[in-house]
């Protein structure tokens, strides 16, 4: 048995790590690669492994970065199974063809200078065609419903508490010859007690693993603070009539919010005035399939449901259709709230939002999950005095905040407390998706836990277990 880090190696973006064992090649997660456009178009195309030659693919979660390649994959020939859950499978439906979407509209606005620098144009890396013929390979599969994928290789996806349908996926793999291995991949885990969705799991018994890192070094503040600094906006912007801005991912970030805006106009905190405006179709599609699931919810969420108050609901919030309708909001008077993808600010309706609101320093640009290097999202973050938006150097004078407490991964915290329940077994653990640092801090936790022979692998390094 032997496993290659191709992507989320030393970086957060591109998770594809390939597992080769009693001759399957089994690929956990490809994920697009995000960051500056040229090198991640390249590094996209290019893909390091032979698409006819994975036998399956284990996808931990929906997540662009963890899924979004998969397209490619077949249409470079890729003919295997996909092994997700359910509400995972029906996310990568929607959102895969929303990618399919973005990546068309952005290259246009590319290759119209391309063409005419008489440069060859882009193409894109996929289309709707090729996500029609990817849903039919999904295998959609429940938790602890031990699954045998192959000749001694049995699938079991656990809990991970991130986003709807993310999974821990576990592997046992049991060779010819009679030594066996049980892998354990973290997908990306959850911040524990997090909004709407459950708790993570702790599944037992594992020798090789695999662990995020993407907050290995750091702490988030207490959900507490979510509100209390949501409050403090709200009334900022009631106040200049100004607007809130929010680059939020389509999937879990925005339902995140809604939930706590819920809470904070159940106490009254929330000004009248104060309108709330969900400028993407994903995010509209992805919180109705979140509705759909009410068997992941957690505790609260589920108690909210049945004293009638749906959490996923917000009255007079609107969701905004047509790009007509987006665009008329950047000449609407606030005070308002405008939740809009994408959440690393590289696409989607965002970005002419972000051009209009940047250059006002009344309003605010509130940053809630975490934002990859080379990003315009990480650049807001360094609060940078020039910011190229849509081509066009502008002034940042709005007010930018962070909210880490809102991430859906967990932080050293919650990490030290899932590795302090499944490092027993562990010979071999390695940290992933992370930038260098972060995988570092990873590393150095995970020794302090006993696992001596931790280590963050490189991108293409290859590991063997005999």
């Amino acid at each position: 048995m032997k496993i290659t880090f191709y992507g989320a190696a030393q970086t957060t973006t591109g998770s594809m790590h390939l597992v080769e064992a009693n001759g399957k090649r089994i690929l956990l997660d490809c994920g697009l690669y995000q960051g500056h456009r040229k090198e991640a178009f390249e590094k996209n195309r290019n893909l390091p492994v032979d698409p006819a030659k994975i036998d399956y693919v284990i996808l931990s979660h929906a997540h662009i970065d963890h899924s979004g390649n998969l397209p490619q994959l077949v249409r470079q020939g890729f003919r295997g199974r996909v092994f997700a859950r359910q509400s995972t499978t029906e996310l990568c439906s929607v959102m895969l063809r929303d990618s399919c979407f973005l990546q068309k509209r952005d290259l246009e606005y590319v290759n119209k200078r391309r063409r005419k620098e008489g440069k060859k144009l882009f193409e894109p890396l996929y289309d709707e065609s090729d996500v029609d013929a990817l849903m039919q390979l999904f295998v959609p599969t429940h938790l602890h419903a031990p699954r045998e994928i192959a000749r001694g290789i049995t699938l079991e996806f656990f809990n991970a508490g991130h986003i709807l349908g993310s999974a821990l996926v576990q592997l046992d793999v049991r060779s010819d010859c009679g030594k066996s291995h049980r892998l354990l991949f973290s997908g990306d885990l959850g911040q524990p007690n997090q909004p709407i969705l459950r708790h993570y799991e702790y599944p037992a018994g594992a020798d090789i693993l695999l662990c995020e890192s993407t907050y290995a070094d750091r702490y988030h503040p207490s959900a507490d603070d979510v509100e209390l600094r949501l409050e403090r906006y709200l009334k900022q912007i009631d106040r200049h009539n100004a607007k809130l801005l929010v680059p939020a991912f389509s999937v879990g970030r925005t339902q995140q919010i809604i939930y706590y805006l819920n809470r904070l106009r159940e106490r009254g905190k929330v000004p009248r005035e104060v309108k709330v405006y969900i400028d993407s179709p994903l995010s509209q599609k992805a919180t109705r399939i979140y509705a759909n699931h009410p068997e992941v919810y957690n505790d609260e969420a589920r108690a909210m449901i049945a004293a009638g108050k749906n959490p996923l609901e917000y009255p007079g919030m609107v969701f905004i259709g047509t790009p007509e309708e987006s665009m008329a909001l950047n000449d609407t008077p606030g005070p308002m709230i405008i939740i809009a993808a994408s959440g690393m600010c590289e696409g989607g309706r965002v970005l002419h939002h972000l051009k209009h609101c940047v250059q006002d320093p009344d309003n605010i640009i509130l940053i809630c999950g975490f934002q990859a290097e080379n990003t315009l999202g990480r650049r807001i973050v360094e609060k940078r005095d020039r910011i190229r938006v849509l081509g066009e150097e502008v002034d940042l004078k709005a007010q930018v905040e962070v909210i880490n407490a809102l991430s859906a991964h967990a932080d050293r915290g919650g990490l030290s407390d899932w590795l302090s329940e499944v490092k027993d077994n562990v010979r071999h653990a390695f940290a992933v998706h992370g930038e260098p640092e972060k995988v570092s801090a990873m590393v150095e936790l995970m020794k302090d836990m006993g696992m001596a022979n931790a280590i963050a692998p490189q991108p293409g390094q290859t590991y063997k277990f005999d």
